[in-house]
């Protein structure tokens, strides 16, 4: 604004000075034309005055050099010229100032010359006898009074200039300094211009809605970056050119990855997967996409929907799930399934095949007890491992599985050696009950099924000769029970797998059990509040260790 109002100024200033220049020089030139007229009649007259005297003597005697004179007789012959030979002149009978000297006894004259770029002026006078004496001068044209002024008209024009162009800087800064200073977020602070004041009321009328306006969006940015902020769901929004518009932490948590360096970073940037990219390009095709994406021990199911306006695709959508959880669970309950199914088709198999012999009168009589205790034995072995898979379902239920009492470990585990007493003999394994009184919270049924698992497996998987150390200690951060064998031991690889369902470490020392011991021992520590640590080499056996949380009022349930 600033230059334009510079420019306005400059030009009116150099308009008004050239106009200026013009002006005066025409008006200075008209007056030094009549001045020089006026001195040219007087110059005339003189010079009539003369020639009235003393005739062609004072033609060419007394007259003075300087201005053309001429004598003419009435009908236009040129009698006398100074400046050129009067045969050679041709009539001036027809020159204006002649005509009208003729006529009138004066008469005058101006005539331009394109060759000499000057203007002759005449006066002509009649004399008593009728002939007219002429004097001419000449006067330059107004261009050429320029040019011979030319230097100091320069010098004049070029201050004029320099001038203005200094005030019309000046005046422009001092007209926009004003408006440049106008605050506007209080445009009623300033009234400078009274022609400002339209302009800065509808200012103030738009500050009021951009403020209602900005506090309506902070407001809804706030309450959208609270829901999704508190989302578990990752969630982002993106454009036709894949650039992230917005995004939530948690986006960034399930993808792996950093915020976006700068704003507007394509989307590929946070993940580089062929499912994650099938996604974002399916959306952006204009088809609902859905994808899993599996890494390391995690899933994630990324949702992708077209955004639309006026009938074109704009964006999508990507919402991304933490589905790990679920898909564990899946995994466990395909592998329960398939477990159970095997489990269970084991000893109902035996016991099919065994009724069937029986039935078509293939078995002797004497082999009957045999055959019998086979369907026995695989009946037993049925029945345990329904009831561990009860126990195992009532435990991941997390309901009431019995009352809390306050149980002694030592008691426990005195009745659980008797229980155990005939299958360490029939393992030729020798047991060894230490410790003393440990009174720990639980459900009486649950403490039993941990010890009795542990117990029962370091009897299994020990060797021939082999022996089982039981330890219950009272200690201030709870009563434990330690279980040592001097088994096969269990591989490094292995050791994290001992409690699932249905896994044993080495099938061939089973003796028939159903996989699910240790796997009740986990789910039981877990609800009553302990821990289960395992030390183990290979060959040299294992050492399951069992803490109980202490006995205090506080700690007691309810």
């Amino acid at each position: 604004m600033t230059k334009r109002i510079f420019r306005s100024i400059l030009a009116v200033s150099v308009a008004v000075l050239l106009g200026c220049l013009v002006l005066i020089v025409g008006v200075l030139h008209g007056y030094f034309q009549s001045r020089v007229m006026a001195e040219l009649e007087s110059r005339t007259a003189y010079v009539a005055h003369g020639v009235e005297m003393d005739g062609m003597r004072y033609l060419t005697e007394g007259l003075p050099v300087g201005s053309r004179v001429t004598w003419v007789d009435g009908q236009g012959n040129v009698l006398f010229d100074n400046w050129e030979s009067a045969g050679e002149l041709e009539n001036h009978a027809q020159r204006q100032e002649i005509r009208q000297a003729l006529e009138t006894g004066r008469g005058s004259a101006a005539r331009y010359s394109d060759t000499l770029a000057q203007k002759t002026l005449y006066y002509a006078v009649r004399l008593s006898d009728g002939t007219v004496v002429r004097v001419s001068d000449t006067q330059y044209s107004v261009w050429v009074l320029v040019l011979q002024a030319m230097q100091p008209v320069a010098f004049v024009m070029l201050l004029a200039l320099l001038l203005a162009l200094w005030l019309a800087g000046r005046v422009s800064r001092q007209l926009v300094q004003p408006i440049n200073a106008i605050d506007l977020s209080a445009p009623d602070a300033d009234s400078t211009y009274e022609e400002l004041a339209p302009l800065l009321r509808k200012i103030r009328s738009q500050n009021r809605q951009i403020q209602r306006q900005m506090l309506d969006l902070k407001r809804s940015r706030e309450e959208f970056t609270a829901i999704t902020e508190n989302m578990s769901e990752g969630f982002l929004v993106i454009d036709q050119q894949t650039r992230v518009l917005t995004y939530n932490s948690s986006a960034l948590r399930l993808l792996y990855t950093r915020a976006p360096a700068q704003e507007g970073e394509s989307i590929y940037a946070l993940n580089r997967e062929s499912g994650f990219r099938h996604c974002v390009e399916g959306a952006l095709a204009g088809r609902r996409t859905e994808q899993l994406l599996e890494k390391d021990d995690s899933c994630r199911q990324v949702i992708a929907s077209p955004v639309e306006r006026d009938g074109t695709v704009a964006g999508a959508v990507v919402v991304i799930l933490d589905v790990t959880e679920k898909e564990q669970r899946e995994q466990l309950r395909r592998e329960f399934t398939a477990n159970v199914s095997h489990e269970l088709k084991t000893p109902l198999t035996s016991i099919l095949g065994t009724a069937e012999i029986m039935a078509g009168g293939l078995v002797k009589p004497a082999d009957i007890p045999h055959f019998a205790g086979n369907i026995h034995r695989e009946a037993q072995r049925l029945i345990g491992l329904v009831n561990d898979i009860i126990k195992l379902s009532r435990l991941d239920e997390g309901g009431n599985v019995g009352d809390w009492e306050t149980v002694d470990l030592y008691s426990q585990a005195q009745a659980i050696s008797g229980q155990l007493q005939q299958a360490a003999e029939k393992k030729n394994v020798t047991m060894e009950l230490r410790g003393g009184p440990a009174m720990v919270r639980g459900v009486p049924q649950i403490v039993e099924e941990i010890l009795y698992n542990l117990w029962d497996n370091a009897i299994a998987y020990n060797r021939p000769g082999g022996s089982v150390t039981v330890t219950v200690t009272d200690t201030p951060q709870g009563a434990q029970v330690t279980v040592a064998d001097t088994g096969i031991g269990i591989a490094p690889e292995a050791r994290e797998r001992v409690f699932e369902r249905f896994y044993r470490v080495d099938k061939s020392h089973s003796a028939g059990g159903t996989g699910l011991g240790l796997s009740i021992v986990k789910h039981g520590v877990a609800y009553l509040g302990a821990s289960v640590t395992l030390e183990s080499e290979m060959g040299k056996g294992s050492t399951f260790t069992v803490t109980f949380p202490p006995v205090s009022g506080a700690d007691t349930p309810s």
